[in-house]
């Protein structure tokens, strides 16, 4: 055991922090009142503390555990932890309670009162003097699960195995739900951890045997992300539930149900989990009633039903029967049975009601841009003709902010009769946010990439929401991404995908921003130098003098070419257009700026040319005293 447990020091991540606690007679903490981090000097003395640990009478289980509770609580409390990392405790006892509380009962509940539900335990058991039920029953208490290994087996390389099964935590809080119109019977749902190499099934009874979909919702995780992924599963199709290859049922003479034999299997588990779990004789009772009929209606030996063998023909196959053990060691499976907070079936559709906010500023098309000016009641417009490959700097603010926004322009030929000699639309939308920390998105039409320290990557054809401390983004499936940083920044990239494309158009994205409240006042790029300047609209009468327009007035210009913006100091002939944005749901009426935006934006075309995707340099140093 002294040789796992020095295995174990040794796989320890460096992000990881840890303590070892002895106890017998006595309790006895390696490092007083906190855990210490992992270093190369912290595992040496670790591993210098477990050489000298000797083994002497008695066990004082609940001294042990309420040591262990308050150590890792107290630490979650006083330092800054994330919610959703994982903490746990792994207890390890080749005896019964001796010494100090040794009533199971008592136990159980101090354990239960000392962890509140903030962490698992995972219980090990060593050799034949154990009580099996408590450390089962204290794991399935607490999250957790147990194993037990037998005095003559090789309980280091056992050890071992299951801290390799524990050590490497990918997510935790994961729950599936589905429509609660749809499913019915569904086994459990939640799971608060899952661990590499581990594996997690649900299974349950479909109400609507008309449909041929079946809407599934995944919520779960990480250190430093939440995620929400949705998706429709194909359910009639018989190609893709063929068992034939099933073995035992190729003769005809089997169960064909497998799916269901396996939804009876995980629920029988689940009763002699729940049985295991109670404390009332009559609900313990029952349980064991229900566990009985279904073990006997689906042919599963259980510990409440008897398998009788009767001498068969020589040419006869003995029956297929499969037995379930009462413990967490059982058949086929591992982690999965993890006993969270059964989660009821149900897709809280609320999320799906949300409507994304539009934004007439945007970049979107040929690239077509929009700016809206709220305070002044009307829009401007112009169009960049860029070329393929072309990196635009859409939003700049990264020495305030942190926030940069570039787009990627990608060429079609021109339409037939058009006045240009070719189109481009974006490709790539990339948002670089370096602040509280750095991270970045990389979106096309097929797929989001996202990095912050760790690397993401999600379909654009299925609805997700990642969500972290200070990033949220949210796919509507093959229609729109909504990217949040740190709630005052909001960006809405449409996707545009063409089932026939004509010769001239392209898969591509639109950008368009929804709030624009974090970014500063001296934000820069194609859209971002517009968001805290005022732009007056001004109309030349025939002497050549300038009259600014009142709001009042502004609906009731004509279009006339003589109209002028003053921006900046700068005068800026334009024309009244109407565009449609937002794949052509809302129509905008906006005055448009001729050039490649001449006057318009601050210098030409050429200075918001980023040098590649990720660039965050600035054009404009000086941009307010242009």
């Amino acid at each position: 055991t002294k040789e796992a447990l020095f295995t174990i020091l040794q796989d320890l991540r460096p992000e990881d922090h840890f303590n070892i606690i002895g106890f017998s007679n006595r309790i006895k903490v390696w490092q007083q009142d906190r855990l210490v981090p992992v270093t190369p000097n912290n595992i040496r003395d670790a591993k210098k503390y477990i050489h000298n640990m000797s083994p002497t009478g008695g066990t004082n289980i609940n001294g042990a555990l309420q040591t262990g509770a308050k150590l890792l609580n107290d630490y979650i409390a006083q330092n800054d932890i994330d919610a959703r990392s994982v903490s746990l405790i792994i207890f390890l006892t080749d005896g019964r309670p001796t010494v100090g509380e040794t009533q199971s009962s008592r136990i159980l509940s101090n354990t239960k009162e000392a962890i509140r539900d903030k962490f698992c335990l995972f219980t090990i058991g060593i050799g034949n003097d154990v009580d099996h039920k408590l450390l089962e029953r204290m794991a399935l208490e607490n999250c957790g699960m147990t194993r037990h290994f037998q005095e003559d087996e090789d309980a280091a390389s056992h050890l071992k195995g299951f801290y390799d099964e524990i050590g490497t935590p990918l997510l935790s809080d994961i729950r599936v739900d589905y429509p609660e119109d749809d499913v019915e019977q569904v086994t459990q749902n939640f799971f608060p951890n899952y661990f590499n190499g581990s594996e997690i099934i649900i299974a349950g009874k479909l109400i609507n045997h008309s449909s041929d979909s079946l809407h599934v919702e995944v919520t779960a995780s990480n250190s430093k992300k939440y995620i929400l992924l949705k998706t429709d599963v194909a359910i009639d199709l018989p190609d893709r539930n063929d068992i034939r290859g099933v073995p035992g049922l190729d003769d005809g003479k089997g169960d064909k149900n497998y799916i269901e034999r396996a939804w009876s299997y995980l629920t029988i588990k689940e009763l002699l989990k729940s049985r295991l779990k109670s404390d009332d004789n009559q609900e313990k009772d029952s349980l064991m009633e229900k566990a009985k009929s279904m073990a006997l209606t689906y042919n599963f030996v259980t510990p409440f039903t008897v398998l009788k063998m009767r001498e068969a023909g020589l040419h006869s196959k003995p029956p297929q029967e499969e037995f379930i053990n009462p413990s967490t060691d059982g058949i086929g499976e591992k982690l999965q049975s993890l006993q969270g907070h059964k989660a009821p079936p149900g897709i809280r559709r609320q999320q799906d009601k949300q409507r994304i906010k539009i934004s007439k500023t945007s970049a979107d098309g040929d690239p077509h841009f929009v700016i809206d000016f709220p305070s002044g009641k009307f829009s401007v417009c112009f169009n960049i003709d860029g070329e393929p490959g072309d990196i635009l700097r859409l939003v700049s603010d990264h020495k305030e902010s942190g926030v940069t926004v570039n787009g990627q322009l990608i060429g079609a030929p021109a339409p037939p009769n058009g006045h240009k000699k070719h189109r481009t639309y974006f490709s790539t939308i990339t948002i670089l946010s370096n602040k509280p920390e750095r991270s970045y998105l990389e979106i096309t039409p097929k797929r989001i990439i996202l990095d912050d320290g760790e690397r993401l990557l999600l379909s654009c054809g299925r609805s997700a929401v990642v969500r972290s401390s200070s990033l949220e983004v949210s796919i509507s499936a093959n229609s729109n991404i909504t990217v949040t940083i740190r709630d005052t920044i909001s960006f809405v990239i449409l996707i545009h995908h063409y089932k026939k494309p004509a010769p001239y158009q392209r898969n591509h994205l639109g950008f368009y921003i929804s709030n624009s409240k974090g970014l500063s006042s001296d934000s820069h790029g194609l859209l971002g130098q517009f968001l805290n300047h005022e732009v007056k609209l001004l109309q030349e009468s025939l002497n050549a003098s300038h009259q600014q327009v009142g709001q009042n007035q502004t609906e009731a210009l004509t279009p006339n070419p003589t109209n002028t913006l003053k921006v900046k100091g700068r005068l800026v002939p334009v024309v009244w257009k109407q565009r449609r944005i937002y794949n052509g749901q809302q129509e905008v009426d906006c005055w448009f700026a001729k050039n490649n935006a001449d006057k318009l934006i601050d210098g030409s075309y050429k200075d918001y040319l980023a040098s590649h995707p990720f660039d965050t340099g600035t054009s404009f140093e000086t941009t307010n005293s242009l």
